[in-house]
């Protein structure tokens, strides 16, 4: 099958029949719901790029698996500029779409299971590398959406998955049959999931022996009987509601997070990718991180072009963008932005191959990156707000703009520079609330702050990784401390 159109990606979804909720509504049509089809165009906008020639060395790629180019999310990394190329084409996606195009994760995951099941088989004489191929070819062949699905329920945090009061609140395997396995459980925050063709679930965190059941990974039809999606709240959302174009500040794209239910799925063997194989579960958790942290260092820094190229057009619009303090703050977004950007391109560029052969960045410096993303984008954000002005949050409603008397009055005295006209500043002021304080500050702020793990987790992997010992041996050679007593 030849790569989706950008048309092709929006009709598979409609023969979909799936179980989802919107605002306390059952919705049998999710595509064309006023809340869902901003997220929708942005996904299909990787679709879209996929068939621009000007854009095919990032968005495209040559599979491993079969030869044939296939779009570059459903892509094993075969060397440092496939990593590298991962990133630009994510931050390319970030400045086209201003927001979460959705498919990262599942672009994540995919690299993930691919190198851990190859080297469970080694271990363990399992076939779990062969299946998830097999299955990862489907993929490519018919140019799939993959939702990857890591963060459950979690209960009670001080307790692990076969202590909680409720076996559910993990994933978890309920029931082994000679044709596969049936699972329980939830995923929250799932990035996309609405516009997914598949899902692909992994542990949410390392486990022993007594939590083996909850040691599962496999992929199941998004539609598949059993899974329920409920849509996920965000700021200001029932703006896209109202009809209009100005208020939503981002007029066309958008992203959503669900939580899925899988309410006793039922999984064939041919899908399933780990089954109590307890001891990957941290590795596969640990590589999916890394990915996904690497992955923050392109698509946020795509999002912060848009919110710097947005304040500095407030500047122009407003008539302070000569000011000194005001290049100042220009300067320092942009500071910070490229740091962003630097850090996933240094951990792309050192990526190493596993045995499978799929290329995996370099940890420490993945998680140097998401770090940063945990801070940066709320002080561009801050420095944006700074810029903007206190109309970032009395701007009247759109309608009192197309008001025959009230709209007068605004345009009089919303009036700024004069080559500018008052429409285009309020629409760039709702722009700039969009991305950092409405619906787009739920992918540029917070997610950058929790997704892939939040900072706490990076701190862990960052006091693993940096090999303070080896450090301390340096410092003590070039000391004289030769024959030092902690030796």
């Amino acid at each position: 099958m030849a790569l989706m159109t950008r048309d092709d990606y929006i009709a598979s979804l409609r023969g979909l029949k799936r179980h989802v909720f919107i605002m306390g509504q059952k919705v049998e049509n999710p595509v064309d719901h006023p809340l869902v089809r901003p997220s929708l165009n942005a996904c299909a906008m990787t679709y879209e790029l996929a068939q621009r020639p000007e854009h095919s060395d990032l968005m495209l790629a040559t599979s491993n698996l079969t030869g044939r180019l296939v779009n570059r999310f459903t892509h094993l990394h075969q060397n440092p500029a496939d990593l590298v190329a991962k990133v630009k084409m994510q931050r390319l996606l970030g400045q086209m779409t201003g927001c979460c195009f959705q498919r990262c994760v599942g672009m994540d995951a995919v690299n993930a299971v691919d190198s851990v099941t190859c080297e469970m088989d080694r271990a363990l004489g399992t076939e779990y590398h062969a299946r998830f191929r097999r299955y990862l070819q489907h993929v490519q062949e018919h140019d799939l959406v993959v939702d990857g699905a890591m963060t459950d329920a979690k209960g009670n945090r001080r307790l692990t998955p076969s202590q909680q009061a409720d076996p559910d609140l993990f994933v978890h395997i309920v029931e082994r049959r000679p044709d596969g396995i049936v699972v329980r459980g939830a995923k929250l925050h799932q990035t996309g999931a609405l516009n997914s063709h598949e899902i692909l679930v992994m542990p949410t965190q390392t486990l022993a022996e007594a939590d083996q059941d909850y040691a599962v990974a496999f992929a199941v039809p998004a539609d598949a009987p059993g899974i329920v999606m409920i849509y996920g709240r965000q700021p200001s959302d029932t703006r896209k509601l109202e009809g209009g174009s100005l208020d939503v500040g981002n007029r066309e794209f958008g992203g959503h997070e669900a939580a899925i239910i899988f309410d006793d799925v039922f999984v064939p063997w041919e899908r399933v990718f780990m089954a109590s194989e307890y001891a990957f579960s941290g590795p596969l958790v640990e590589r999916f991180a890394g990915y996904h942290r690497q992955s923050y260092g392109g698509c946020k820094v795509g999002v912060g072009d848009v919110l710097i190229g947005a304040a500095q057009a407030l500047a122009q619009y407003q008539g302070t963008d000569k000011a000194s303090h005001i290049k100042d703050k220009i300067v320092e977004m942009i500071h910070l932005n490229e740091t962003m950007y630097a850090c996933g391109l240094a951990c792309s560029a050192e990526g190493q191959p596993t045995a499978s052969g799929t290329y995996l960045i370099d940890l420490l410096l993945a998680n140097v990156c998401k770090l940063n993303v945990t801070r940066f984008p709320y002080e561009i954000a801050r420095l944006a707000q700074d810029i903007a002005g206190g109309l970032l949050v009395t701007l009247p409603s759109e309608q009192d703009l197309a008001h025959p008397e009230a709209g007068l009055y605004l345009d009089k005295y919303l009036r700024s520079v004069d080559r500018y006209t008052t429409e285009e500043r309020c629409r760039m002021l709702r722009l700039v609330e969009n991305l950092t304080l409405g619906p787009g500050a739920a992918a540029y702020l917070t997610e950058s702050l929790h997704g892939a793990g939040s900072p706490q987790a990076q701190r862990i992997m960052l006091a693993r990784l940096a090999d303070l010992e080896e450090k301390v041996r340096l410092a003590r050679r070039l000391a004289g401390i030769e024959n030092s007593l902690a030796e």
